[in-house]
């Protein structure tokens, strides 16, 4: 966390966190076009923020695309500020950037935590429905084949669509597969109203891609969920609800036991 802090402690670089979460994912020319400051001191702080894993990167056939990564202020909140306080400062700090700030663009969620385990385990973690029922809730039924259908269980409701499928399936290294179904009883048991409901149905279905690159004694997880419209209610659903998972899923994996309220 010490690297956390002193990446942040520089205005340059609390600047480019700035940009890139006004537009996420952005290169390093598209970043230095607003800049007064050289290339190469652009990619120095990139570097930086980097190491201290506040900004994750994903590459698209030449372009490097530059991503805020969530999960080290995430880490931060769930040390000091705890669950009974977290809606509270969640709903002012709601208030603050809708009287302040533009609405944030953007149409995918991108998030990269290092977790102690080994690419066995965290594939095992991700596709047994032992394990995701931990820290998801949730229960998958698959062969884990490219082309091969998914079913989801949560909160008594499954999930079955013949586009709800395995896109790629690459064991240990890279997983991706296409969003569940929303439908009017998925929406219920999550106590959804029926507009937001019907608005989620609406939509085009998205994908999620999880890579797994080992990194000494960890795994570097990078999630990806792309896919959505302009405007997406599900997206701003994900962007909460990924950080939790994705908590819960690291704190089981390293310690045993997920996080008290899996998501």
């Amino acid at each position: 966390m010490d690297e956390v802090f002193k990446a942040l402690a520089d205005a340059s670089r609390r600047g480019l966190l700035d940009d890139l979460n006004a537009r996420n994912g952005q290169t390093l020319r598209e970043l230095c076009a607003g800049l007064d400051m050289a290339r190469q001191s652009v990619s120095k702080h990139l570097a930086v923020l980097e190491a201290a894993n506040l900004v994750t990167t994903v590459r698209r056939g030449r372009e490097k695309l530059h991503y805020v990564n969530a999960e080290p202020i995430n880490a931060i909140a769930e040390r000091w500020i705890d669950r009974y306080h977290r809606g509270r400062v969640g709903a002012l700090a709601d208030l603050k950037r809708a009287l302040e700030q533009e609405p944030m663009s953007g149409d995918e969620f991108v998030y990269t935590s290092y977790i102690r385990t080994t690419p066995e385990r965290l594939w095992k973690a991700l596709t047994d429905p032992v394990f995701t029922k931990q820290y998801w809730g949730c229960e998958f039924t698959s062969d884990w084949k490219p082309g091969s259908t998914m079913a989801w269980d949560q909160l008594g409701v499954r999930l079955e669509d013949a586009e709800q499928v395995v896109l790629e399936s690459d064991p240990y290294r890279r997983l991706s597969y296409t969003w569940h179904t929303f439908t009017p009883e998925f929406g219920k048991s999550v106590g959804l109203d029926d507009d937001v409901s019907a608005k989620l149905q609406a939509e085009s279905r998205s994908k999620v891609t999880f890579d797994l690159e080992p990194v000494g004694d960890t795994v570097k997880l990078t999630v990806v969920h792309d896919g959505f419209d302009e405007g997406s209610t599900a997206l701003e659903m994900v962007k909460g609800g990924w950080p939790s998972i994705l908590s819960s899923l690291k704190t089981l994996l390293e310690t045993g036991e997920p996080l008290p309220e899996p998501a």
